[in-house]
C-alpha cells in the first residue's frame, strides 16, 4: 500500500498505523515475557502468547517469525534492560569512591535488590537456566552476551580502574569481577531461587556484607 502525501487522509492513516504497530509489538513482547517466564520455553505456545497479548498468531509470526525468534528477541530485550540498570548502579557507587567497603557494599546490595525484584524480567533468566538443554545454543549465547557477560565486562572495567588508582590490588580484573559476584550475589540468588521465592532483605544483607569483606581480604590494597 502506498502512503498518501503529507496532510492527506492516506498519510494520516499510515501514520496512525505506524504508531499502532510498535505498540502491538510491545504488547506481544510483554505477553511473551510473561508466558515464557510462567510456563517455560518448551511448554509456552504461540497460541497462549497470542491470547495473552490479545492478537492473532499470524500477527506474532508477522512481527517475530517464529517462537525461537520471539524468545530470543524478548530475552535480549529484558537482559539488556537489566544490564543497563546494573551498569547505572555500578557507575553510581563505584565511579567515585569515598569509602571502599561501604561503596562496594552499597553496590552489591542495590544490585541484588534490583535483580531479584525484576519480576518478569528475571523470570526469563530462570527459564533459561532451567531449560538450557532445550533452548537453541545460539539463543543461550546471545542472552549470555547481552546479560550476565555484559554486566561482568562492565564490573571488570570498574575494578581495573580502581586497581589503577591503587584502591584494589588486582592482577586479573575479570577474575576479580567473577569472584565479587560469587561472594556477594550468588548466595542471595540461590536463597531466593533466583528471585522466585521472597526472602526478607534483612536476611540477605549479612551474607552480602560478609562477601564484600571476604573480597577485600583477597583484593584490598
Amino acid at each position: 500500500m502506498t502512503a498518501g502525501t503529507p496532510g492527506t487522509p492516506g498519510s494520516a492513516a499510515a501514520a496512525a498505523g505506524s504508531r499502532r504497530m510498535p505498540e502491538k509489538r510491545r504488547a506481544i513482547a510483554r505477553a511473551a515475557s510473561t508466558v515464557f517466564g510462567r510456563e517455560g520455553y518448551t511448554r509456552a505456545s504461540v497460541d497462549t502468547i497470542a491470547a495473552e497479548a490479545g492478537v492473532s498468531k499470524r500477527t506474532i509470526y508477522n512481527h517475530f517469525g517464529d517462537k525461537e525468534k520471539l524468545f530470543l528477541s524478548v530475552a535480549l530485550e529484558t537482559a539488556g534492560e537489566l544490564t543497563e540498570v546494573i551498569a547505572r548502579l555500578a557507575d553510581r557507587h563505584l565511579h567515585k569512591i569515598v569509602d571502599l567497603e561501604a561503596d562496594l557494599t552499597a553496590f552489591a546490595v542495590d544490585r541484588a535488590r534490583a535483580v531479584l525484584a525484576a519480576g518478569d524480567h528475571y523470570a526469563l533468566g530462570r527459564t533459561i537456566r532451567a531449560e538450557a538443554g532445550n533452548i537453541p545454543p545460539e539463543v543461550l549465547d546471545a542472552w549470555l552476551d547481552a546479560g550476565p557477560l555484559a554486566s561482568q565486562r562492565d564490573l571488570t572495567a570498574h575494578f581495573g580502574r580502581l586497581a589503577g588508582l591503587g584502591l584494589l590490588r588486582i592482577e586479573d580484573p575479570e577474575l576479580a569481577a567473577t569472584q565479587f559476584t560469587l561472594l556477594t550475589f550468588s548466595g542471595a540468588a540461590d536463597r531466593t531461587f533466583f528471585g522466585a521465592v521472597h526472602v526478607p532483605e534483612a536476611e540477605l544483607l549479612p551474607g552480602i556484607t560478609a562477601g564484600v569483606r571476604a573480597f577485600l581480604r583477597l583484593y584490598g590494597s
